[in-house]
């Protein structure tokens, strides 16, 4: 059975910084690629960022390039999300999930997903 933990959400000022993890269990984690998308209150879930097998390849969404940095470790089946220079408009519910390509998981076809850690930037 295939299981997404987040963590390290939380309440900050805008301006703060945030780790996010995603331990995996129950797959091979390093034969799938790994992302990290949001859902605001009221809008629809949004991808954020995504990073394939390796590490090689990695995508974000235009509003997050230069603040964000998704990694993974292969060897901990985890994959993080650095937020830096929060602002209140990345107010969501973060949720990390599991594709075979970041192509695929970037057009809406996620395997798996995780159960979501709240993030709340204030201004």
């Amino acid at each position: 059975q295939v299981q997404l933990v987040e963590s390290g959400g939380g309440l900050v000022q805008a301006g703060d910084s945030l780790r996010l993890s995603c331990a995996a269990s129950g797959l091979t984690f390093s034969s799938y690629a790994m992302a990290w998308f949001r859902q605001a209150p009221g809008k629809e879930r949004e991808f954020v960022a995504a990073i394939s097998r390796s590490g090689g390849r990695i995508n974000y969404v235009d509003s997050v390039k230069g603040r964000f940095t998704i990694s993974r470790d292969n060897a901990k089946n985890t994959v993080s999300l650095q937020m830096n220079s929060l602002k209140p408009e990345d107010t969501a519910v973060y949720s990390c999930a599991v594709g075979w390509t970041t192509a695929e998981i970037i057009n809406g076809d996620v395997r798996y997903w995780g159960q979501g850690t709240q993030v709340t930037v204030s201004s």
